[in-house]
């Protein structure tokens, strides 16, 4: 069935990506997968960082790990192990990451002897443990103790005290590896590396700091097909609201593409697009499923044709007032996702 939307993935770019980041953080290098690899496709994802190296992947809960079914390497469910996972995680090849005394229990209790991955928590105060709960640790086959940067994306102070106090966390838990950074932790630098990194958002074509500008490739691309091409008289409005007004005769594109598609509403006016080399502002409020984009410069453009959506994640995300995170993440199905 023919789709008016289409995601089209980079391979090549994902695996640059993955290798640029394993070199910047000279330590072993995984990828966080959760959220559908981050919106683009996990198991697509999975095979390609595969086969290019990576041996160690993260979701965030059970039902992500079953959808990814067999896998090269060890997979991490990150939110740990709840009163009702306990027979899915027993039959699962993954590993939970436990997060309270009380998952420490239950696993413990559950499956004894049975590796498992920790985190602790050193100053985000979202999940881990508390470092003053790490005694009830005894006991547990830890594969990976980790914790989580709060601030990494920022010079702020926190980075450095979490660092410090995962290192002094660090040499009290006997674990088999320790890591600490996610895509921004690993621009820090090789103190905050340890013995595994955990990237995610660089993977896909963001890009966490300045450190990482020019060395991370964007790997979606988004494109939508032109439903209607229509004149807009001046004084006219297109769009809810009445917000763009034409000061002059204009030429639009009306264009398959809404806020229900992932394209948010942050994207109003500020938004682009292009027909070849073409550049195409978004015309007034994004709405449903549809934008209006000004294509008097693209004059040959009709019903049928297709425009790239301006989806550069450090562009994009200024435009819009939207995270990078959320510009990969709120994608939704009725693109076409494709992998080259």
């Amino acid at each position: 069935m023919h789709r008016p939307l289409r995601l089209t993935c980079d391979k090549t770019a994902l695996a640059a990506n993955w290798r640029w980041l394993a070199e910047h953080a000279g330590a072993a290098c995984g990828a966080a997968v959760k959220a559908d690899g981050y919106g683009l496709g996990a198991r697509a994802a999975v095979d390609v960082l595969a086969a290019a190296g990576c041996r160690d992947f993260f979701v965030s809960t059970w039902a992500e790990a079953a959808a990814l079914g067999p896998l090269a390497g060890s997979l991490v469910v990150l939110h740990g192990i709840g009163p009702q996972d306990i027979a899915t995680a027993l039959a699962s090849p993954a590993r939970p990451c436990l997060n309270t005394p009380g998952q420490v229990a239950r696993w413990k209790q559950a499956a004894p002897g049975r590796a498992c991955d920790v985190m602790v928590d050193t100053g985000m105060n979202r999940l881990g443990l508390r470092v003053d709960e790490i005694g009830c640790l005894e006991g547990l086959s830890i594969d990976t103790l980790m914790s989580h940067l709060a601030c990494a994306d920022e010079d702020h102070a926190l980075n450095a005290a979490q660092l410090q106090r995962f290192g002094e966390v660090a040499g009290s838990v006997d674990a088999n590896r320790y890591s600490l950074a996610n895509s921004a932790g690993i621009c820090l630098g090789q103190d905050y590396s340890f013995d595994l990194v955990r990237p995610g958002l660089a993977l896909y074509g963001g890009v966490p700091r300045r450190e990482a500008e020019g060395h991370i490739a964007q790997v979606a691309r988004v494109e939508a097909e032109v439903i209607q091409r229509r004149p807009i008289r001046a004084g006219e409005s297109c769009g809810y609201g009445a917000t763009f007004v034409a000061e002059a005769d204009t030429e639009a594109a009306i264009v398959n593409l809404g806020y229900a598609d992932g394209y948010l509403r942050g994207f109003s006016g500020r938004g682009a697009a292009f027909a070849g080399e073409a550049a195409l502002p978004v015309l007034g409020r994004v709405s449903m499923d549809l934008i209006a984009l000004g294509c008097d410069a693209a004059r040959d453009l009709r019903e049928g044709d297709w425009v790239e959506i301006d989806y550069d994640l450090p562009t994009a995300s200024e435009a819009s007032g939207l995270s990078q995170y959320e510009l990969l993440t709120t994608l939704g199905s009725r693109f076409e996702r494709r992998w080259v």
